[in-house]
């Protein structure tokens, strides 16, 4: 496994053909794991019926579990983690994004939910990306059952950067014992339906439950960009955070569309790393082809002792393509095995 280092970077190795994750009738996007002490590696992932369209992630997304022996998989999938619950609740029609935490003896499941009119239009439908809020679910073991809350952890604020929405949480347990969350949020500035900017959040509990207390200045902003990056996942190593996302088009790191790097002291103030690029919109596989895909997004890694291991990202090969998946991929020099 590799640490990081002086250089603030995070060098990824070769893809095996399959520690990849995908569904015949299913859009499969954002997937986040954990390992039990038996060594099962459960992986939480988002999906939705492809005859229901790409774009219906917002609308009809659900939270389901997956299960593999080893962290590079293959992975089988289990059951539902999390149904939509229906009307009245706030995440009654659609579950997405998970970022899975184990912490004092229990795994809190954090995710994005919304409710809408449900109805197929033409791209996105903006009623259930503005009822976008934040939740969590706890269980004393990842196979479940799942506890919610009837009401979001995260809801927006009025005047604030997430005045419209907030959604793709992620959240690292702080040195002192605390809890960080870093998450997206969409402000009432710019004209609907998308409002805007898109901007970031840090959040701090005592709680993984919370309260969390928003800081009131925004992170992974860049002045005069009204969409500059999403997703980051955050992780505390050697008293230091980090988070790994995705930068739209290069405007912190000059690398175009891509998985960049950033380091920070505690959480709420974020410096780009002195070696920022951690991959391109391409994959590499072992065999030793290196294949550019359209979309390599939502991060997740996973930690073995507290250093990184494996990336899990969501991968649409092409902007045309029926099929997406989630691809994992592992750290530089951590040990795995081609399976068959």
């Amino acid at each position: 496994m590799l640490k990081l280092d002086s250089r603030q970077s995070l060098e990824l190795g070769p893809v095996p053909r399959t520690a990849v994750f995908s569904l015949d009738d299913w859009y499969v996007w954002g997937g986040s794991m954990v390992r039990t002490a038996d060594g099962l590696c459960h992986l939480f992932y988002s999906r939705w019926p492809k005859q229901e369209g790409f774009s219906a992630w917002v609308t009809h997304s659900e939270i389901t579990h997956a299960l593999a022996q080893h962290p590079l998989g293959p992975y089988t999938h289990v059951d539902v983690a999390l149904p939509a619950r229906g009307l009245p609740y706030w995440d009654g029609h659609c579950t997405h994004n998970p970022n899975v935490l184990y912490a004092a003896g229990k795994y809190y499941l954090y995710y994005m939910g919304n409710h809408g009119d449900r109805q197929p239009v033409v791209g996105l439908n903006w009623t259930h990306r503005n009822n976008q809020r934040i939740g969590v679910a706890v269980a004393d073991d990842p196979n479940g059952p799942w506890e919610r809350g009837a009401a979001p952890l995260i809801d927006v604020t009025p005047g604030f950067a997430d005045a419209i929405c907030c959604s793709n949480p992620a959240v690292a347990q702080r040195p002192d014992g605390g809890f960080l969350m870093v998450y997206k949020a969409i402000g009432a500035t710019g004209p609907l339906p998308f409002g805007g900017p898109v901007l970031h959040i840090a959040a701090r509990a005592d709680s993984p439950l919370g309260p969390f207390s928003k800081h009131p200045t925004p992170v992974f902003y860049k002045e005069g960009v009204h969409f500059a990056a999403e997703d980051p996942f955050v992780w505390q190593q050697d008293n230091t955070f980090y988070a790994i996302m995705k930068d739209q088009k290069g405007y912190f790191a000059n690398t175009g569309r891509s998985l960049i790097l950033f380091v920070s002291p505690d959480g709420l103030t974020w410096d780009l790393a002195t070696q920022p690029l951690v991959t391109r919109t391409e994959i590499h596989w072992t065999d030793g082809i290196c294949q550019a895909v359209d979309a390599l997004e939502r991060p997740q890694l996973w930690l073995e002792e507290s250093q990184p291991a494996v990336l899990f990202c969501a991968c649409r090969p092409t902007s045309e393509a029926d099929h997406t998946v989630n691809v994992h991929i592992p750290v530089a020099k951590y040990p795995f095995k081609e399976t068959t």
